[in-house]
């Protein structure tokens, strides 16, 4: 185990490691950065787009794009690249090797964290920055509730990865578990198809899943109100319960 003086640089190191490791393979950046980046692009240049629409709650088009973007962001994260990565380093022997060393585990998955958690600050803040200067999409109205939103809704879906990558055998299989959580998901939330044409049943079952209560605080919070409560709770209540599942059902190796 690490003093207290050291393990703060041996996070670093790690999470330096994996930073390289996570450019090595280009899929995985593109699918983080640039797809929801070029989404943005190919939507915004789309004549009219950029107007208003009743038919999304007076939100334009654009800004919806970079709304789903963000859930897009959340979504590869936490519920692919995160629990396939975890599966693969046990399955490979990484986490059991690790105990031998002063690099323990938990110093590979806070790296981890750093990682991801990095990953859809950068992504977020591009998406923001194409919308508002290449299509004049406005900036978050509600900049703090924002924040809050993307920060709640990070939390809740690395959660819930953590929790697949704990009860998953293999990396096969927590990719697997990762997908099968992943499109149902995104359909949800409203990625596919706008919120507004789902039935009043739909709709709630979309409040209560975590990417469907984030991507709608997103757009609240773009158009300048506070994330609902309810969003808020059901955020926090999947990041809490995945975690506390999560840390009592993970296997090193």
């Amino acid at each position: 185990e690490l003093s207290g003086q050291r393990a703060p640089h041996a996070l670093a190191a790690m999470t330096k490691i994996e930073t390289k490791l996570f450019f090595r393979e280009p899929l995985l950046p593109a699918l983080v950065l640039a797809l929801p980046v070029l989404l943005v692009i190919g939507f915004g240049l789309i004549p009219g787009f950029g107007d208003p629409s009743s038919d999304l709650s007076g939100q334009s088009g654009t800004e919806y794009i970079a709304s789903i973007g963000v859930a897009i962001v959340l979504a590869v994260l936490g519920l692919s690249i995160l629990p396939t990565t975890l599966g693969t380093y046990r399955e490979r022997g990484v986490l059991r090797r690790l105990r031998a060393t002063p690099v323990t585990p938990r110093i590979l998955l806070g790296a981890q964290l750093l990682l991801v958690g990095g990953a859809t600050v950068v992504a977020t803040v591009l998406l923001v920055a194409v919308g508002s200067l290449g299509f004049g999409v406005a900036v978050p109205r509600n900049l703090a509730g924002f924040v809050l939103a993307v920060v709640l809704g990070a939390a809740s879906l690395l959660s819930l990865g953590l929790l697949v990558a704990a009860v998953a055998p293999s990396a096969k299989a927590a990719n697997a578990i990762g997908m099968t959580l992943f499109f149902p998901s995104m359909f949800l939330a409203g990625v596919y198809i706008p919120r507004e044409t789902f039935s009043p049943f739909l709709r709630h079952v979309s409040d209560g899943t975590p990417l469907g209560a984030a991507l709608a605080a997103v757009r609240d919070t773009w158009q300048g109100s506070w994330p609902h409560p309810t969003q808020v709770a059901t955020m926090v209540g999947w990041a809490l319960v995945a975690a506390v599942v999560a840390a009592r059902t993970f296997r090193w190796e």
